[in-house]
């Protein structure tokens, strides 16, 4: 084991951030088809002819073993929006591709429900689940890759100032096609207050 154990929950203010699980199907869900046409363009498909898209069981089975083999951080982004019910999912997070030894670096990816957007949450996120693998975890570099086109993920790494490193040609096979992605990154180096204290020192600033 490289780190603490998994599962963990991470929470800063209304953001929670915690593991996926078979019982958030039907939540899930319907979070996700309410959004098939603002997360459908960005979503990786397979590039094998005839290559179905995951169930949603499969994907959560194949998420939590990734995670026992310290491959991969599987949340969903939920936010406390009702003082009497549990946090509401609006969105997901997946830290995954994690590296150990000498590179100690991870990729990380998300969405959000398009009701939500805007209001700071997946950057709020964004900034948990790097904190926690800068602190908690040891790792060292933080990457994420995005569509030029994809402007609202965009933004959500311009606001925690990641560094812009350039063009991947045909990076990764989207929506039937494959695409080029812009990568950003973000090293331990560069956030040693955290990078949660950063974004909300510059978004309350």
């Amino acid at each position: 084991m490289q780190g603490p154990a998994w599962p963990v929950r991470l929470e800063s203010d209304d953001v929670v951030l915690r593991p996926i699980r078979h019982r958030d199907r039907r939540e899930w869900t319907d979070v996700r088809a309410r959004n098939s046409a603002w997360v459908g363009p960005w979503e990786a498909t397979n590039p094998v002819p005839g290559g179905e898209p995951p169930t949603y069981g499969e994907m959560v089975r194949s998420l939590n073993r990734q995670a026992r083999q310290d491959s991969a951080l599987p949340f969903v982004i939920t936010e406390r929006q009702d003082p009497a019910r549990a946090p509401a999912i609006v969105g997901q997070l997946t830290v995954s591709s994690i590296v150990w030894g000498s590179a100690r670096m991870a990729t990380l990816g998300y969405w959000v429900d398009q009701a939500r957007a805007g209001r700071g949450i997946v950057p709020t996120a964004v900034a948990l689940a790097t904190d926690y693998c800068f602190s908690a975890l040891g790792l060292h570099r933080m990457e994420i890759n995005i569509r030029p086109e994809n402007r609202p993920s965009l933004r959500v790494v311009e606001k925690l100032g990641f560094r812009d490193e350039g063009m991947r040609l045909r990076y990764l096979h989207i929506d039937g096609e494959w695409t080029d992605h812009r990568s950003f990154a973000l090293t331990a180096e560069e956030v040693p207050e955290g990078l949660l204290n950063r974004w909300n020192a510059r978004r309350h600033s």
